[in-house]
């Protein structure tokens, strides 16, 4: 079989790739509840001061903080009680010296108050409270514009929306929100030994469950992306060129399995005008890119490598996304040596500071991916790590 003249540096070939691709004009505006994990298309501004109006962090009752300055529990201060209110609602009172409106969490504060007193700070008989420690002034208020000020940015242009966040824009008045438009993904699975449907007598005979179009349709979700399936194909080499040239016209990106290497029956490669193909990663070495398309390995170990090395890089270029990983650092619990040259993709187990290696290797199984739960990187210059060194992981 033939071999790789070149291997392309890692960087060097990730920067080809982003280099060759644009972001994607078209917005959707979509309803809030409908926006989780999307992309933003624009900076949002805030169009009011949260909260809108000054209020009560406590049940309790609005005062003039001056008027509790003597307040003792062997020397109580007496205010009488001029009105009551519940959240929502707005009293009519204004508070004078010597007066005080009982309200609740969230009450807008009354005129002339400016702090509250929580309700456990007094004594209460009919109309008057008994105040027994002194507030201070603005104690226990939540003042207008205190959590966002009208105008202000609140939001940028590629923020990836979390729950929180769409929280914070239903709090200001938002409905809908501007999104960018879903990168459609085609994924198409090469290979003559493939079954999608469990048959024991197809295993025995040498046939393998198909598992990496699930996996990617999945990868592809929760990097911004709509997966579009066009199926197991097996090694025709006409049937192979057929399913690509559709994909590429249909969708934004192409990933393909199987075929990137030099066997006789590897005819993805083929097919598309490569900008790279064999790169110094490990595992997924015969990765190559060309014309919005992936060339993959057919082993899924090595295809989730891929795909976190280039292909989500590749869907946020596309949409726009920013701070996208979740990097954390950690102390690793044992060595990891690797060989001058290559860039290694190594699973990890992060917990409370730790990183643990994941001791089973391969490009064919699947088990280290699902008993890992991040991946630390050691660059082509680098002969590994020594435990307890701390190292950066990278969560999935």
């Amino acid at each position: 079989m033939r071999e790789f003249k070149r291997l392309t540096p890692y960087k060097e070939a990730l920067s080809l790739l982003l280099d060759d691709l644009s972001e994607i004009d078209e917005v959707e505006e979509i309803p809030l509840k409908e926006a989780l994990g999307r992309v933003l298309a624009e900076d949002i501004v805030s169009p009011m001061d949260s909260p809108p109006f000054d209020r009560s962090a406590v049940d309790g009752y609005a005062l003039r903080a001056e008027d509790t300055f003597p307040a003792r529990e062997y020397s109580p201060v007496e205010l009488g009680v001029i009105d009551e209110i519940v959240a929502g609602e707005e009293s009519k009172a204004k508070v004078e010296p010597g007066t005080a409106v009982k309200l609740m969490t969230g009450s807008k504060m009354p005129k002339g108050a400016n702090a509250v007193l929580m309700q456990e700070m007094a004594e209460r008989d009919g109309d008057i409270i008994r105040v027994l420690r002194p507030v201070a002034p603005g104690q226990n208020v939540a003042f207008k514009g205190e959590d966002v000020k009208k105008g202000e940015v609140v939001l940028r242009k590629g923020h990836i929306l979390r729950p929180q966040d769409l929280a914070l824009l239903k709090s200001l008045g938002f409905k809908s929100v501007k999104v960018k438009r879903k990168p459609r993904v085609g994924i198409i699975v090469t290979g003559d030994e493939l079954i999608e449907e469990f048959d024991e007598d197809a295993l025995k005979a040498g046939k393998i469950m198909e598992s990496n179009s699930i996996m990617l349709m999945g990868l592809v979700r929760q990097y911004f992306g709509q997966p579009v399936f066009y199926g197991v194909v097996p090694d025709d080499e006409e049937r192979i060129r057929n399913v690509i040239e559709t994909a590429k016209e249909e969708c934004d990106l192409v990933l393909v399995t199987g075929g990137s290497a030099f066997g006789d029956r590897d005819f993805a490669h083929r097919f598309v005008k490569l900008l790279f193909h064999g790169t110094t990663i490990k595992p997924g070495r015969p990765v190559g890119y060309g014309e919005r398309a992936f060339i993959m390995s057919g082993y899924p170990a090595a295809v989730f490598t891929q795909f976190h090395l280039y292909v989500k890089h590749a869907l946020a270029k596309l949409v726009g996304a920013r701070n996208y990983e979740v990097k954390v650092y950690a102390r690793l619990t044992e060595r990891v040596p690797s060989q001058l040259g290559r860039h290694e993709f190594v699973k990890v187990w992060y917990e409370n500071g730790e990183a643990r290696p994941i001791k089973k290797k391969g490009s064919g199984i699947i088990s280290p991916l699902v008993e890992s739960n991040g991946y630390i990187v050691i660059p082509e210059d680098s002969e590994g790590y020594l435990e307890g060194e701390t190292v950066e992981v990278v969560l999935y």
